[in-house]
C-alpha cells in the first residue's frame, strides 16, 4: 500500500516533466524582465520526495551521502526544498534521529520566540506586521518626530492620515516606541539606526514575485531581519542581507525555522559583511578571487590590472549576494543548493550542533570518523589535494565568479576600461547556466590547487 502511495505521489509530482524550477515561484504577470528559468526538474535527476523520504533510517538518520550524490546531479524538487536545506545548510545533523530533530527544532522556535519578544520590547513594531523605512531615532538616540515616522509607527491596522494637530499627540506614541525604556545603550541605538534601512531594503527584495504583494510576507522578512541584526550585533545589518534570506521564508512556512536557516547560511557568509575601518570583508574575497584569476589567467588578470581593476571590485555583488541578481529566482536556489552539496563538510555541521545535541548523540557524532564519501565533490578536492592545510579553504563561490570572468575571457581582455567591464558582467545575467556554472567552478577548483600545490614542491 505505501509502495502504492509512493509511486501516485511521483507520477503527480513529475506530470510537467521539465517543468521550469521558477514555475513553482509566481512573477507577477508586469514583470517581463525578469531572467528566465534554464534549470528544468526532471524525474531520475532531481531529488524527489520519495527518494528523500527513503533516504532516512527508520529512527531517523539520513544517509547523507545519497542525498549529497542526487543534489549534485539535479537539485532538489521545490516540494521538499526547504527540509533538505536545513541538513545542507547545518541546522540538522544526518547523524541524528527523528526525535532529537523534534527536540532541537522545539528549543530553537522557543529561543527565537525570545529573541523576537526581546526585540519587540524596545520597538513594539516588530511582530505587529508593519515595519518602517524611515528612521526612527537619530544617532544620539534622539526620537524623530516627522509626520512619516508617526504614519508609520502607528499601531492601528488602518490609521487615519495625521493632520498637524495630531502630532503633538503622537509625539509620545514615538517617545514610547523609540526609547521606552529608558535611556538606550550603544548596542541598542545602533539596531534601532538599522530598522529603517532594512524596511528600505525589504520592499526592494524579489519584488517581481507574488508572494510579496502580501504585507505579511514582507513583514516577516522584515521581522527575521531585525531580529538577526540583534542578535547578531557585530554584523548587524548590512545591505544584501535582504536577498540571502528572502528564499528562506519562501520556503519555509514557519518563521523561527526561516530564521535558523538563515543564521546557519550566514555563518558561512557573515566575514563578508564584517566592517574592519573602512574595509568590509568581502574585500578578502575578492583578493582570493585576483589570486585565482593570476594563476588560472594570468593575461586577463594582467589586464584587469591596467585597467585600474586589481581590486576586483566589479565582482563584489556576485559574492556578496550568491549570484542572485545574475540568475532567475528558481535558477538561484538551484545554484546555492548545488553549491552547499559540493562543499558539505560533516565536520562543519556537527560543529553547529555541538551545543545543542544530546550526550549520547554527541559521543557517536565525535566517535564516528569523518568518511571523505559523506563530503561534497569541493570539499573531497580539498581534502585530496591537502586544501585543508590552508588557515581557511577558499569557497565554491569565489571560483563560480572566476568561472565567469574564465567564460567572458574574450570580451573582457578588450575591454578599454572599468565601465566595460562591469557592462560585459551585467550582460552575462540571465545567460548563464547554473549546472555549467558549478561544473566550471569545479574544474577551475581542481587546476588551481594542482597548480598551487606543484609551485609549493
Amino acid at each position: 500500500m505505501l509502495e502504492r502511495i509512493f509511486r501516485c505521489a511521483s507520477r503527480k509530482m513529475w506530470k510537467d516533466e521539465g517543468t521550469p524550477a521558477d514555475s513553482y515561484y509566481q512573477v507577477h504577470p508586469d514583470c517581463t524582465d525578469v531572467p528566465q528559468s534554464k534549470f528544468r526538474i526532471k524525474a531520475g535527476r532531481t531529488l524527489s520526495a520519495r527518494k528523500w523520504h527513503a533516504a532516512f533510517s527508520p529512527e531517523g538518520y539520513l544517509d547523507i551521502e545519497k542525498i549529497l550524490s542526487r543534489v549534485q546531479r539535479g537539485g532538489v524538487h521545490p516540494s521538499i526544498r526547504g527540509e533538505v536545506w536545513k541538513f545542507l545548510l547545518g541546522c540538522y545533523d544526518p547523524n541524528s534521529t527523528f526525535d532529537e530533530r523534534e527536540q532541537i527544532r522545539q528549543r530553537r522556535r522557543v529561543k527565537y520566540a525570545l529573541l523576537k519578544e526581546e526585540c519587540r520590547e524596545m520597538f513594539p513594531l516588530v511582530g505587529m506586521g508593519k515595519f518602517v523605512t524611515a528612521p526612527i531615532i537619530t544617532e544620539d538616540g534622539e526620537p524623530i518626530r516627522e509626520p512619516i515616522v508617526l504614519q508609520q509607527i502607528n499601531l492601528e491596522d488602518e490609521p487615519a492620515p495625521l493632520t498637524n494637530l495630531d502630532v503633538d499627540a503622537s509625539s509620545s506614541e514615538v517617545s514610547k516606541l523609540s526609547n521606552g525604556r529608558g535611556p538606550m545603550d550603544k548596542k541598542e541605538i545602533q539596531w534601532k539606526l538599522t530598522l529603517h534601512q532594512i524596511g528600505l531594503d525589504v520592499i526592494r527584495t524579489d519584488r517581481a514575485l507574488v508572494f510579496y504583494e502580501k504585507q505579511e510576507n514582507l513583514s516577516k522578512l522584515w521581522d527575521i531581519l531585525a531580529v538577526y541584526s540583534w542578535f547578531d550585533p557585530d554584523i548587524g545589518y548590512c545591505q544584501g542581507m535582504s536577498d540571502l534570506c528572502s528564499p528562506m521564508i519562501i520556503l519555509l512556512e514557519d518563521e523561527a525555522d526561516a530564521f535558523w536557516c538563515f543564521e546557519r547560511l550566514m555563518r558561512r557568509l557573515r566575514g563578508n559583511f564584517r566592517c574592519i575601518g573602512n574595509s568590509i570583508g568581502v574585500e578578502a574575497q575578492l583578493g582570493n578571487l585576483a589570486s585565482i584569476t593570476q594563476v588560472i589567467d594570468p593575461k586577463l588578470h594582467h589586464h584587469l590590472e591596467t585597467l585600474g581593476g586589481a581590486d576586483y571590485l566589479f565582482a563584489f555583488r556576485m559574492l556578496m549576494v550568491l549570484f542572485r541578481r545574475e540568475f532567475s529566482f528558481g535558477d538561484s536556489l538551484y545554484l546555492w543548493e548545488m553549491m552547499w552539496a559540493l562543499e558539505y563538510d560533516p565536520d562543519l555541521v556537527s560543529s553547529y550542533e555541538d551545543d545543542e545535541l544530546t550526550n549520547e548523540n554527541t559521543e557517536r557524532s565525535k566517535g564516528k570518523a569523518k568518511s571523505r564519501r559523506q563530503c561534497g565533490k569541493f570539499e573531497r578536492e580539498n581534502l585530496r589535494r591537502g586544501g585543508k592545510n590552508a588557515a581557511a579553504p577558499l569557497p565554491i563561490s569565489v571560483f563560480l565568479v572566476a568561472g565567469v570572468l574564465k567564460h567572458k575571457s574574450s570580451k573582457l581582455t578588450e575591454a578599454r576600461g572599468l565601465d566595460d567591464v562591469i557592462k560585459i558582467l551585467n550582460d552575462v545575467t540571465g545567460s548563464l547556466d547554473a549546472k555549467k556554472a558549478c561544473a566550471s567552478a569545479m574544474k577551475l577548483h581542481k587546476k588551481y590547487l594542482k597548480k598551487v600545490c606543484d609551485t609549493k614542491i
